[in-house]
Formats: structure tokens, sequence, C-alpha cells
């Protein structure tokens, strides 16, 4: 496990947003259920491309927005590419902001295509209707990539009041656009959907959720999905400072603690990826790169200068907001654990 002066750190930082001011470690509660959490060959990465996004949704961790500068560059990419040349990749998780925002979106995409990498990408609908975006959606279709949108209800004032007015009525329209296109029928066009707690409290059960989904998406829209996925919100940025503005922060701590599962932590998707931001500097998860807790709780370094052989049986560095993707069925960022 990372020495506990390490993890003490990363508990108490903030990175210019609140923090739970109490609670436990979370490594203690792993190590008291006789577990441990490491690092295994990484066969993803998860790669955010930036932090510019067309919306600025109120429980957003990476804390983007219209107003945002970070981009990852082109010579970064190519960077991350040859290192993948020699590190038996089978997977890419590209992230953001919008992804799609980045001017080398395509470019990148296209050159993991060639290495025959399977690509997810974190649309959020909206975005399908950006300048310049207007081929976007044919675009994913030729290309098979997968798709997973936010859509954090089925209802428009829910949806508008975490992701900005206007938007439950885009995403419709471009969930119904990518079904157009077969995103949701064809098993090779995958479109997975997001559901995310609007408030202090954790997600439904996922499979009665997603029948729902199912049920009033198909009744009221006619619009058909692959699988949905749900999300506990974290405890990390804007989401924290509105916990902490409603005096629910440590309540909410509190609560993902009380529904810590210890079986989980074996899907936890810090295990089998690593994770990083657009200047390239590693992370255990996105999560973590947000609190700027670097990977293994060590030095920052850039993925060009890791070595792939040391990555297995690394420590993964933890802090209170893992308590999050274990509470309840866990979540991390696929959806259930359990």
């Amino acid at each position: 496990m990372p020495d506990p002066a390490i993890l003490k750190s990363v508990e108490t930082q903030s990175n210019g947003y609140p923090v739970p001011t109490s609670g436990p470690a979370f490594a203690s509660f792993v190590s008291e259920h006789q577990q441990n959490l490491l690092h295994s060959r990484p066969t993803e990465l998860q790669i955010n491309l930036g932090k510019l996004c067309n919306l600025a949704c109120h429980h957003c961790h990476v804390d983007a927005g219209p107003k945002r500068t970070e981009i990852m560059v082109w010579e970064v990419m190519e960077k991350i590419l040859n290192w993948a040349d020699n590190s038996a990749i089978e997977r890419v998780d590209l992230t953001g902001g919008a992804p799609e925002l980045n001017p080398h979106f395509r470019q990148f995409c296209e050159a993991w295509l060639d290495r025959g990498v399977t690509i997810t990408s974190r649309c959020n609908i909206t975005v399908l209707y950006e300048q310049g975006q207007e081929d976007l959606a044919d675009w994913y279709a030729e290309n098979k990539i997968r798709l997973v949108c936010s859509l954090p209800c089925y209802t428009e004032d829910n949806v508008d009041a975490q992701r900005g007015k206007g938007t439950f009525d885009k995403s419709i329209a471009g969930l119904q656009k990518l079904n157009s296109l077969s995103y949701g029928y064809n098993p090779d066009l995958i479109l997975d959907l997001v559901y995310n707690p609007g408030g202090a409290f954790l997600p439904p059960e996922q499979s009665g959720l997603e029948a729902d989904y199912r049920r009033m998406l198909e009744d009221n829209f006619g619009i058909q999905f692959t699988s949905l996925l749900a999300l506990a919100n974290l405890p990390v940025n804007r989401f924290a400072h509105a916990l902490q503005r409603d005096g629910e922060l440590d309540d909410y701590q509190h609560l993902l603690v009380s529904n810590f599962n210890p079986h989980t932590v074996e899907a936890l998707m810090c295990r089998h990826l690593i994770n990083l931001d657009w200047e390239g500097r590693v992370f255990d998860c996105d999560f973590n790169q947000m609190l700027d807790i670097p990977f293994a709780g060590g030095d920052s370094k850039f993925l060009w200068d890791l070595k792939v052989d040391t990555i297995e049986g690394q420590p993964i560095a933890t802090a209170r907001h893992c308590f999050g993707c274990t509470a309840g069925a866990g979540s991390s960022c696929g959806g259930a654990l359990e």
C-alpha cells in the first residue's frame, strides 16, 4: 500500500475545492477486508483530451466548460501512440471536456483504429450540434466507435437542472440522430447512456433503472440504446462545492463510507487502466487526476517516462473520494460493478 504519509497528504489536499473534513481513510477499509488495490498490466488508457466543453454541468468533476483552454496537442498524442505501440494496449477511453472539441480528435482516433485498438468516446450528445461537428454522428458510425453518452434522467427538468437549459431537447434530438444511423440497434454500434444522481444520494439499482429508461425513452421519443451505466457522483470539484454550499459535504461522505461494499474492489477500473491528463501525465484514475494525486502515490510523471513492465503490482493511490466508486453496487466509469 502507499506510504501512510502519502495517504495523509492526498486525503487533505483540495485542488482549490473543498474536501470532506472527517471520515476514515479508504485504504484502511480495503485492508480490513483482507484486500489490496494494485495495478495489473494495463490493457486500457483513459485519456483526457482537454477541459474545453460546450457545456458546464453542475456535477462535472473535471470542471470543464466553454472557457477552458487546456487542450492536448498533437505532439503529446504522438508520444502516447508511440508508447502504446510497445504496450499491448487494447482499448482507449477518450474523455474531456468534450473530447470532440480537440482539433486533433479524429486524427487521434484514426491512429488508434489503424492499430486495431477499440475506442470509447464519452460524448455529451449536444456536441453533435456544435459548429464544425455537423458530420460527427456519421463519422462515429462509419468508424464504429463506442459512445458513452450522459443523460442523467429521462425528464427535461432534471436534465436541464444539471446540464443547462435546452440540453435535454438537444440530447433527445442527438440520440434520435444516432438511432437513425443504427446506433443502439446494430451490435457493432454501441450506444450506452449514463445516469448520475441529481443530488446527494446514491444511484438506484442499475437494471431496474435501465428498464425505466428503456420504457420512457421508447414510449416518448422512439429512442433505443445498448445499456445504461449508473454512476455515483464523487465529492470532487464542482459537485463537492455544491455539497458544501448546501451543507451536505460531510453527510454525503458519510453516506459513501457507510455503504462501502468490499465486493466491488476487485472490479474497480483503476486495476486494469491508467489515466492521462491533457499534458500526458499519468494517474491511477480520472478522479485522482482532478485532485492531482500522482500515479501510485509517487512523483508526477509523464506516460513516456513510465515503463509498462513496471506497472503491474504497483499500489493505487487512494483518498476519501474512492468510497464513491465502492458504495452500494459500485460504479467507477463503467456502471455498476456488482
